[in-house]
């Protein structure tokens, strides 16, 4: 299934790219090149991750949660870090750049898993969370930080912490969250224009208006797939965070639907491993992958529904962009071997 869900994405962002790509490049498939070797790269890492046994990854916890998090400290500092759309989140080593973003969710599914195996105190968990969590916003990105909080809540919630804790956590992630979004004028325009959609269509109202557009265009069947309008320039980030609207505008209601089934399928799939781990490092450690690749997805697709303010993340497996997908892939090669000593195990009970 993760390899059908790469292809298919590499078929989607070829023709979503496209017209950006000539246009930017004179190269339609330019987007195309670039995604497929981030895709192979990806896939050799997720074999290679589905031989590696579980609990090197509790050895290695510590030491890669702490050197991503001084990627997330180098990313902040100009000259060794650039802009883009106006954050700074990608370090540039010359023949590609990466977004330290991207590798913390797995550095801390990891790191919180091997907390959740040793039944470590609350404080344990939620300082780590906050150091994260500030210097992700400090690029800033609200949308990661959003997930990255999603991943590493819901692994604390399954290590048996106290129910009063966690609760308190969720109050307190909540106001912050609130409060970040008053203080910074372009994430509350983007909470207004969210309940506001129709009030400035060709100002802050334009991106939202667009995926609209598309999703009204595909109706039950789609127009087919290849012949999207909205990506001629018309939808911003066609390919990247708004890939899902031209996937709707193509494939239509029907195919929609089939996509959001594969995403819930992973989804019971990974639960299903998460429930038959042989043990607590590895139970949370597939908790927490899954619920990243389903909460990334789900919160994707329900700002494109205008059920949620636009966020600005990546659609797992689809969306372009090269350190999202390897490390997506990665995870799901070790979430494969988890899987796989779940097998043995409960074919030496029969």
């Amino acid at each position: 299934m993760v390899l059908v869900l790469t292809f298919l994405g590499l078929v989607v962002v070829a023709g979503a790219s496209a017209p950006q790509a000539l246009f930017n490049f004179n190269d339609k498939f330019y987007f195309l090149k670039q995604q497929a070797v981030w895709a192979g790269i990806g896939i050799l890492l997720f074999f290679v991750t589905s031989k590696i046994k579980y609990t090197f990854w509790e050895k290695l916890a510590t030491p890669l949660f702490f050197t991503v998090l001084a990627l997330l400290v180098i990313v902040l500092i100009p000259g060794l870090s650039y802009k883009a759309l106006g954050a700074r989140r990608w370090i540039d080593l010359g023949f590609f750049s990466f977004q330290p973003s991207e590798v913390i969710k797995l550095a801390l599914a990891i790191y919180f898993a091997k907390l959740a195996k040793g039944l470590k105190t609350p404080i344990s968990y939620f300082l780590p969370l906050g150091v994260v969590v500030g210097l992700i916003m400090l690029q800033p990105d609200l949308g990661t930080t959003l997930i990255v909080s999603v991943i590493a809540l819901s692994q604390i919630f399954v290590s048996g912490i106290n129910i009063f804790h966690f609760l308190g956590a969720l109050i307190v992630g909540a106001l912050g969250t609130a409060g970040l979004i008053l203080i910074s004028p372009y994430r509350k325009d983007r909470v207004l224009t969210f309940f506001e959609a129709t009030a400035d269509p060709l100002g802050k109202g334009y991106h939202i208006r667009q995926i609209l557009l598309a999703l009204g265009s595909g109706g039950i069947f789609g127009v087919g797939v290849g012949a999207s309008r909205q990506k001629y320039l018309f939808l911003p980030e066609a390919a990247t965070d708004s890939i899902f609207a031209i996937i709707a505008e193509e494939l239509g209601f029907i195919g929609s639907v089939v996509l959001i089934f594969l995403f819930a399928f992973f989804l019971y799939k990974g639960f299903r491993i998460a429930r038959g781990a042989p043990d607590r490092f590895s139970q949370a450690l597939a908790f927490g992958i899954t619920v990243w690749v389903g909460g990334q997805a789900s919160l994707n697709i329900a700002s494109m529904v205008a059920l949620t303010p636009l966020t600005g993340i990546p659609l797992p497996f689809f969306s372009y962009g090269g350190s999202s997908l390897v490390m997506v892939l990665t995870a799901c090669g070790i979430l494969l071997n988890i899987s796989s000593y779940e097998t043995k195990k409960i074919a030496s009970r029969r």
